[in-house]
């Protein structure tokens, strides 16, 4: 199930966030062939032991709690109800960000080497100002 509204969900995402996606090896995933397989999109899982690689997820992982406790039956949501949530989610300052909300980020392709927080800088600016 999860599956399947994930493959479902991620075809409307921006082609450039369909490339790949990373995620913890939690059971909910183990289906993650028939997922690459139903959406092109490759799936790369972090090493077990390796907290580091996954800083971004654990942050994600800890900021969705407030939303749904752990254990939370997800199954009584509906889409509308994780678009709010969602919604609300992404308009959240970030102190990771320094304190700019990702829905106002601009989506581009990920910038690599020393020139990287200039060029994230200047995407930025052009996208919201």
């Amino acid at each position: 199930m999860v599956v399947t509204a994930l493959a479902a969900h991620v075809q409307t995402l921006p082609e450039l966030l369909r490339v790949s996606r990373t995620w913890d090896r939690g059971m909910e995933l183990a289906d993650h062939k028939r997922f690459t397989v139903a959406t092109e999109v490759a799936v790369y899982f972090c090493d077990p032991q390796a907290p580091w690689q996954r800083g971004t997820n654990e942050n994600t992982n800890g900021l969705l709690r407030q939303y749904f406790p752990k254990k939370t039956d997800l199954g009584r949501y509906n889409q509308a109800d994780l678009d709010i949530i969602a919604a609300q989610f992404h308009r959240a300052a970030r102190s990771r960000l320094q304190l700019r909300r990702s829905a106002r980020l601009p989506v581009g392709p990920v910038c690599v080497g020393p020139q990287a927080a200039s060029a994230v800088a200047r995407l930025h600016r052009s996208a919201c100002n």
